[in-house]
């Protein structure tokens, strides 16, 4: 399933909406959270703090993502600002839609989100392939990173194929004659 953009209202760290068919070709992993959300605090941001610090951001795009679905007063974007400048969040942080006729914001709805922390990892062909309600381990995350970016897609098929095809011609037309092996 190609996953579905995000519904987002505003972003920080972001001067542009960001929309997931423009990150084709990254794993993208996405951190669904809120602010009061204790296992957000304690493991989800720091986890994801980890990942767009570590990897690559050429291969590897980290998006927080901000649902809110209780304590709505308490949770605008004023205080979002805050919170992402004192935790020293740096990675784009999408505002997720609120919803006019539930308290479950659009992105959150879409995606049918069981709660925050969320993890989601899209492929580099936009798939959606890792959607997890609560806490993921270092180890999962970073292996399922792994896993996705050691994925060919079919142009890096075509490409693999092209440059073997053209070192077994090359193989083939430095071959040994009956008295010598020219290189």
């Amino acid at each position: 399933m190609i996953a579905p953009e995000l519904e987002a209202i505003g972003w920080l760290s972001s001067a542009e909406p960001i929309a997931l068919a423009s990150l084709r070709g990254k794993v993208v992993l996405i951190h669904a959270f809120q602010m009061l959300c204790p296992g957000c605090v304690q493991h989800g941001i720091p986890q994801t703090k980890k990942i767009f610090e570590e990897f690559d951001p050429s291969k590897v795009a980290v998006i927080g993502l901000h649902t809110v679905f209780e304590h709505h007063a308490v949770m605008g974007r004023d205080a979002l600002e805050v919170f992402a400048y004192e935790y020293r969040l740096n990675f784009p942080i999408g505002i997720d839609k609120p919803n006019e006729h539930h308290v479950i914001p659009h992105t959150m709805m879409t995606y049918q989100m069981q709660g925050t922390p969320t993890t989601i990892l899209i492929d580099k062909t936009g798939h959606l392939r890792m959607h997890k309600f609560g806490h993921v381990t270092d180890f999962v995350l970073g292996y399922s990173i792994g896993t996705l970016l050691a994925e060919e897609t079919d142009d890096e098929a075509k490409l693999t194929s092209s440059s073997q095809q053209e070192g077994r011609k090359n193989l083939q037309s430095n071959t040994c004659g009956p008295d010598e092996c020219a290189v």
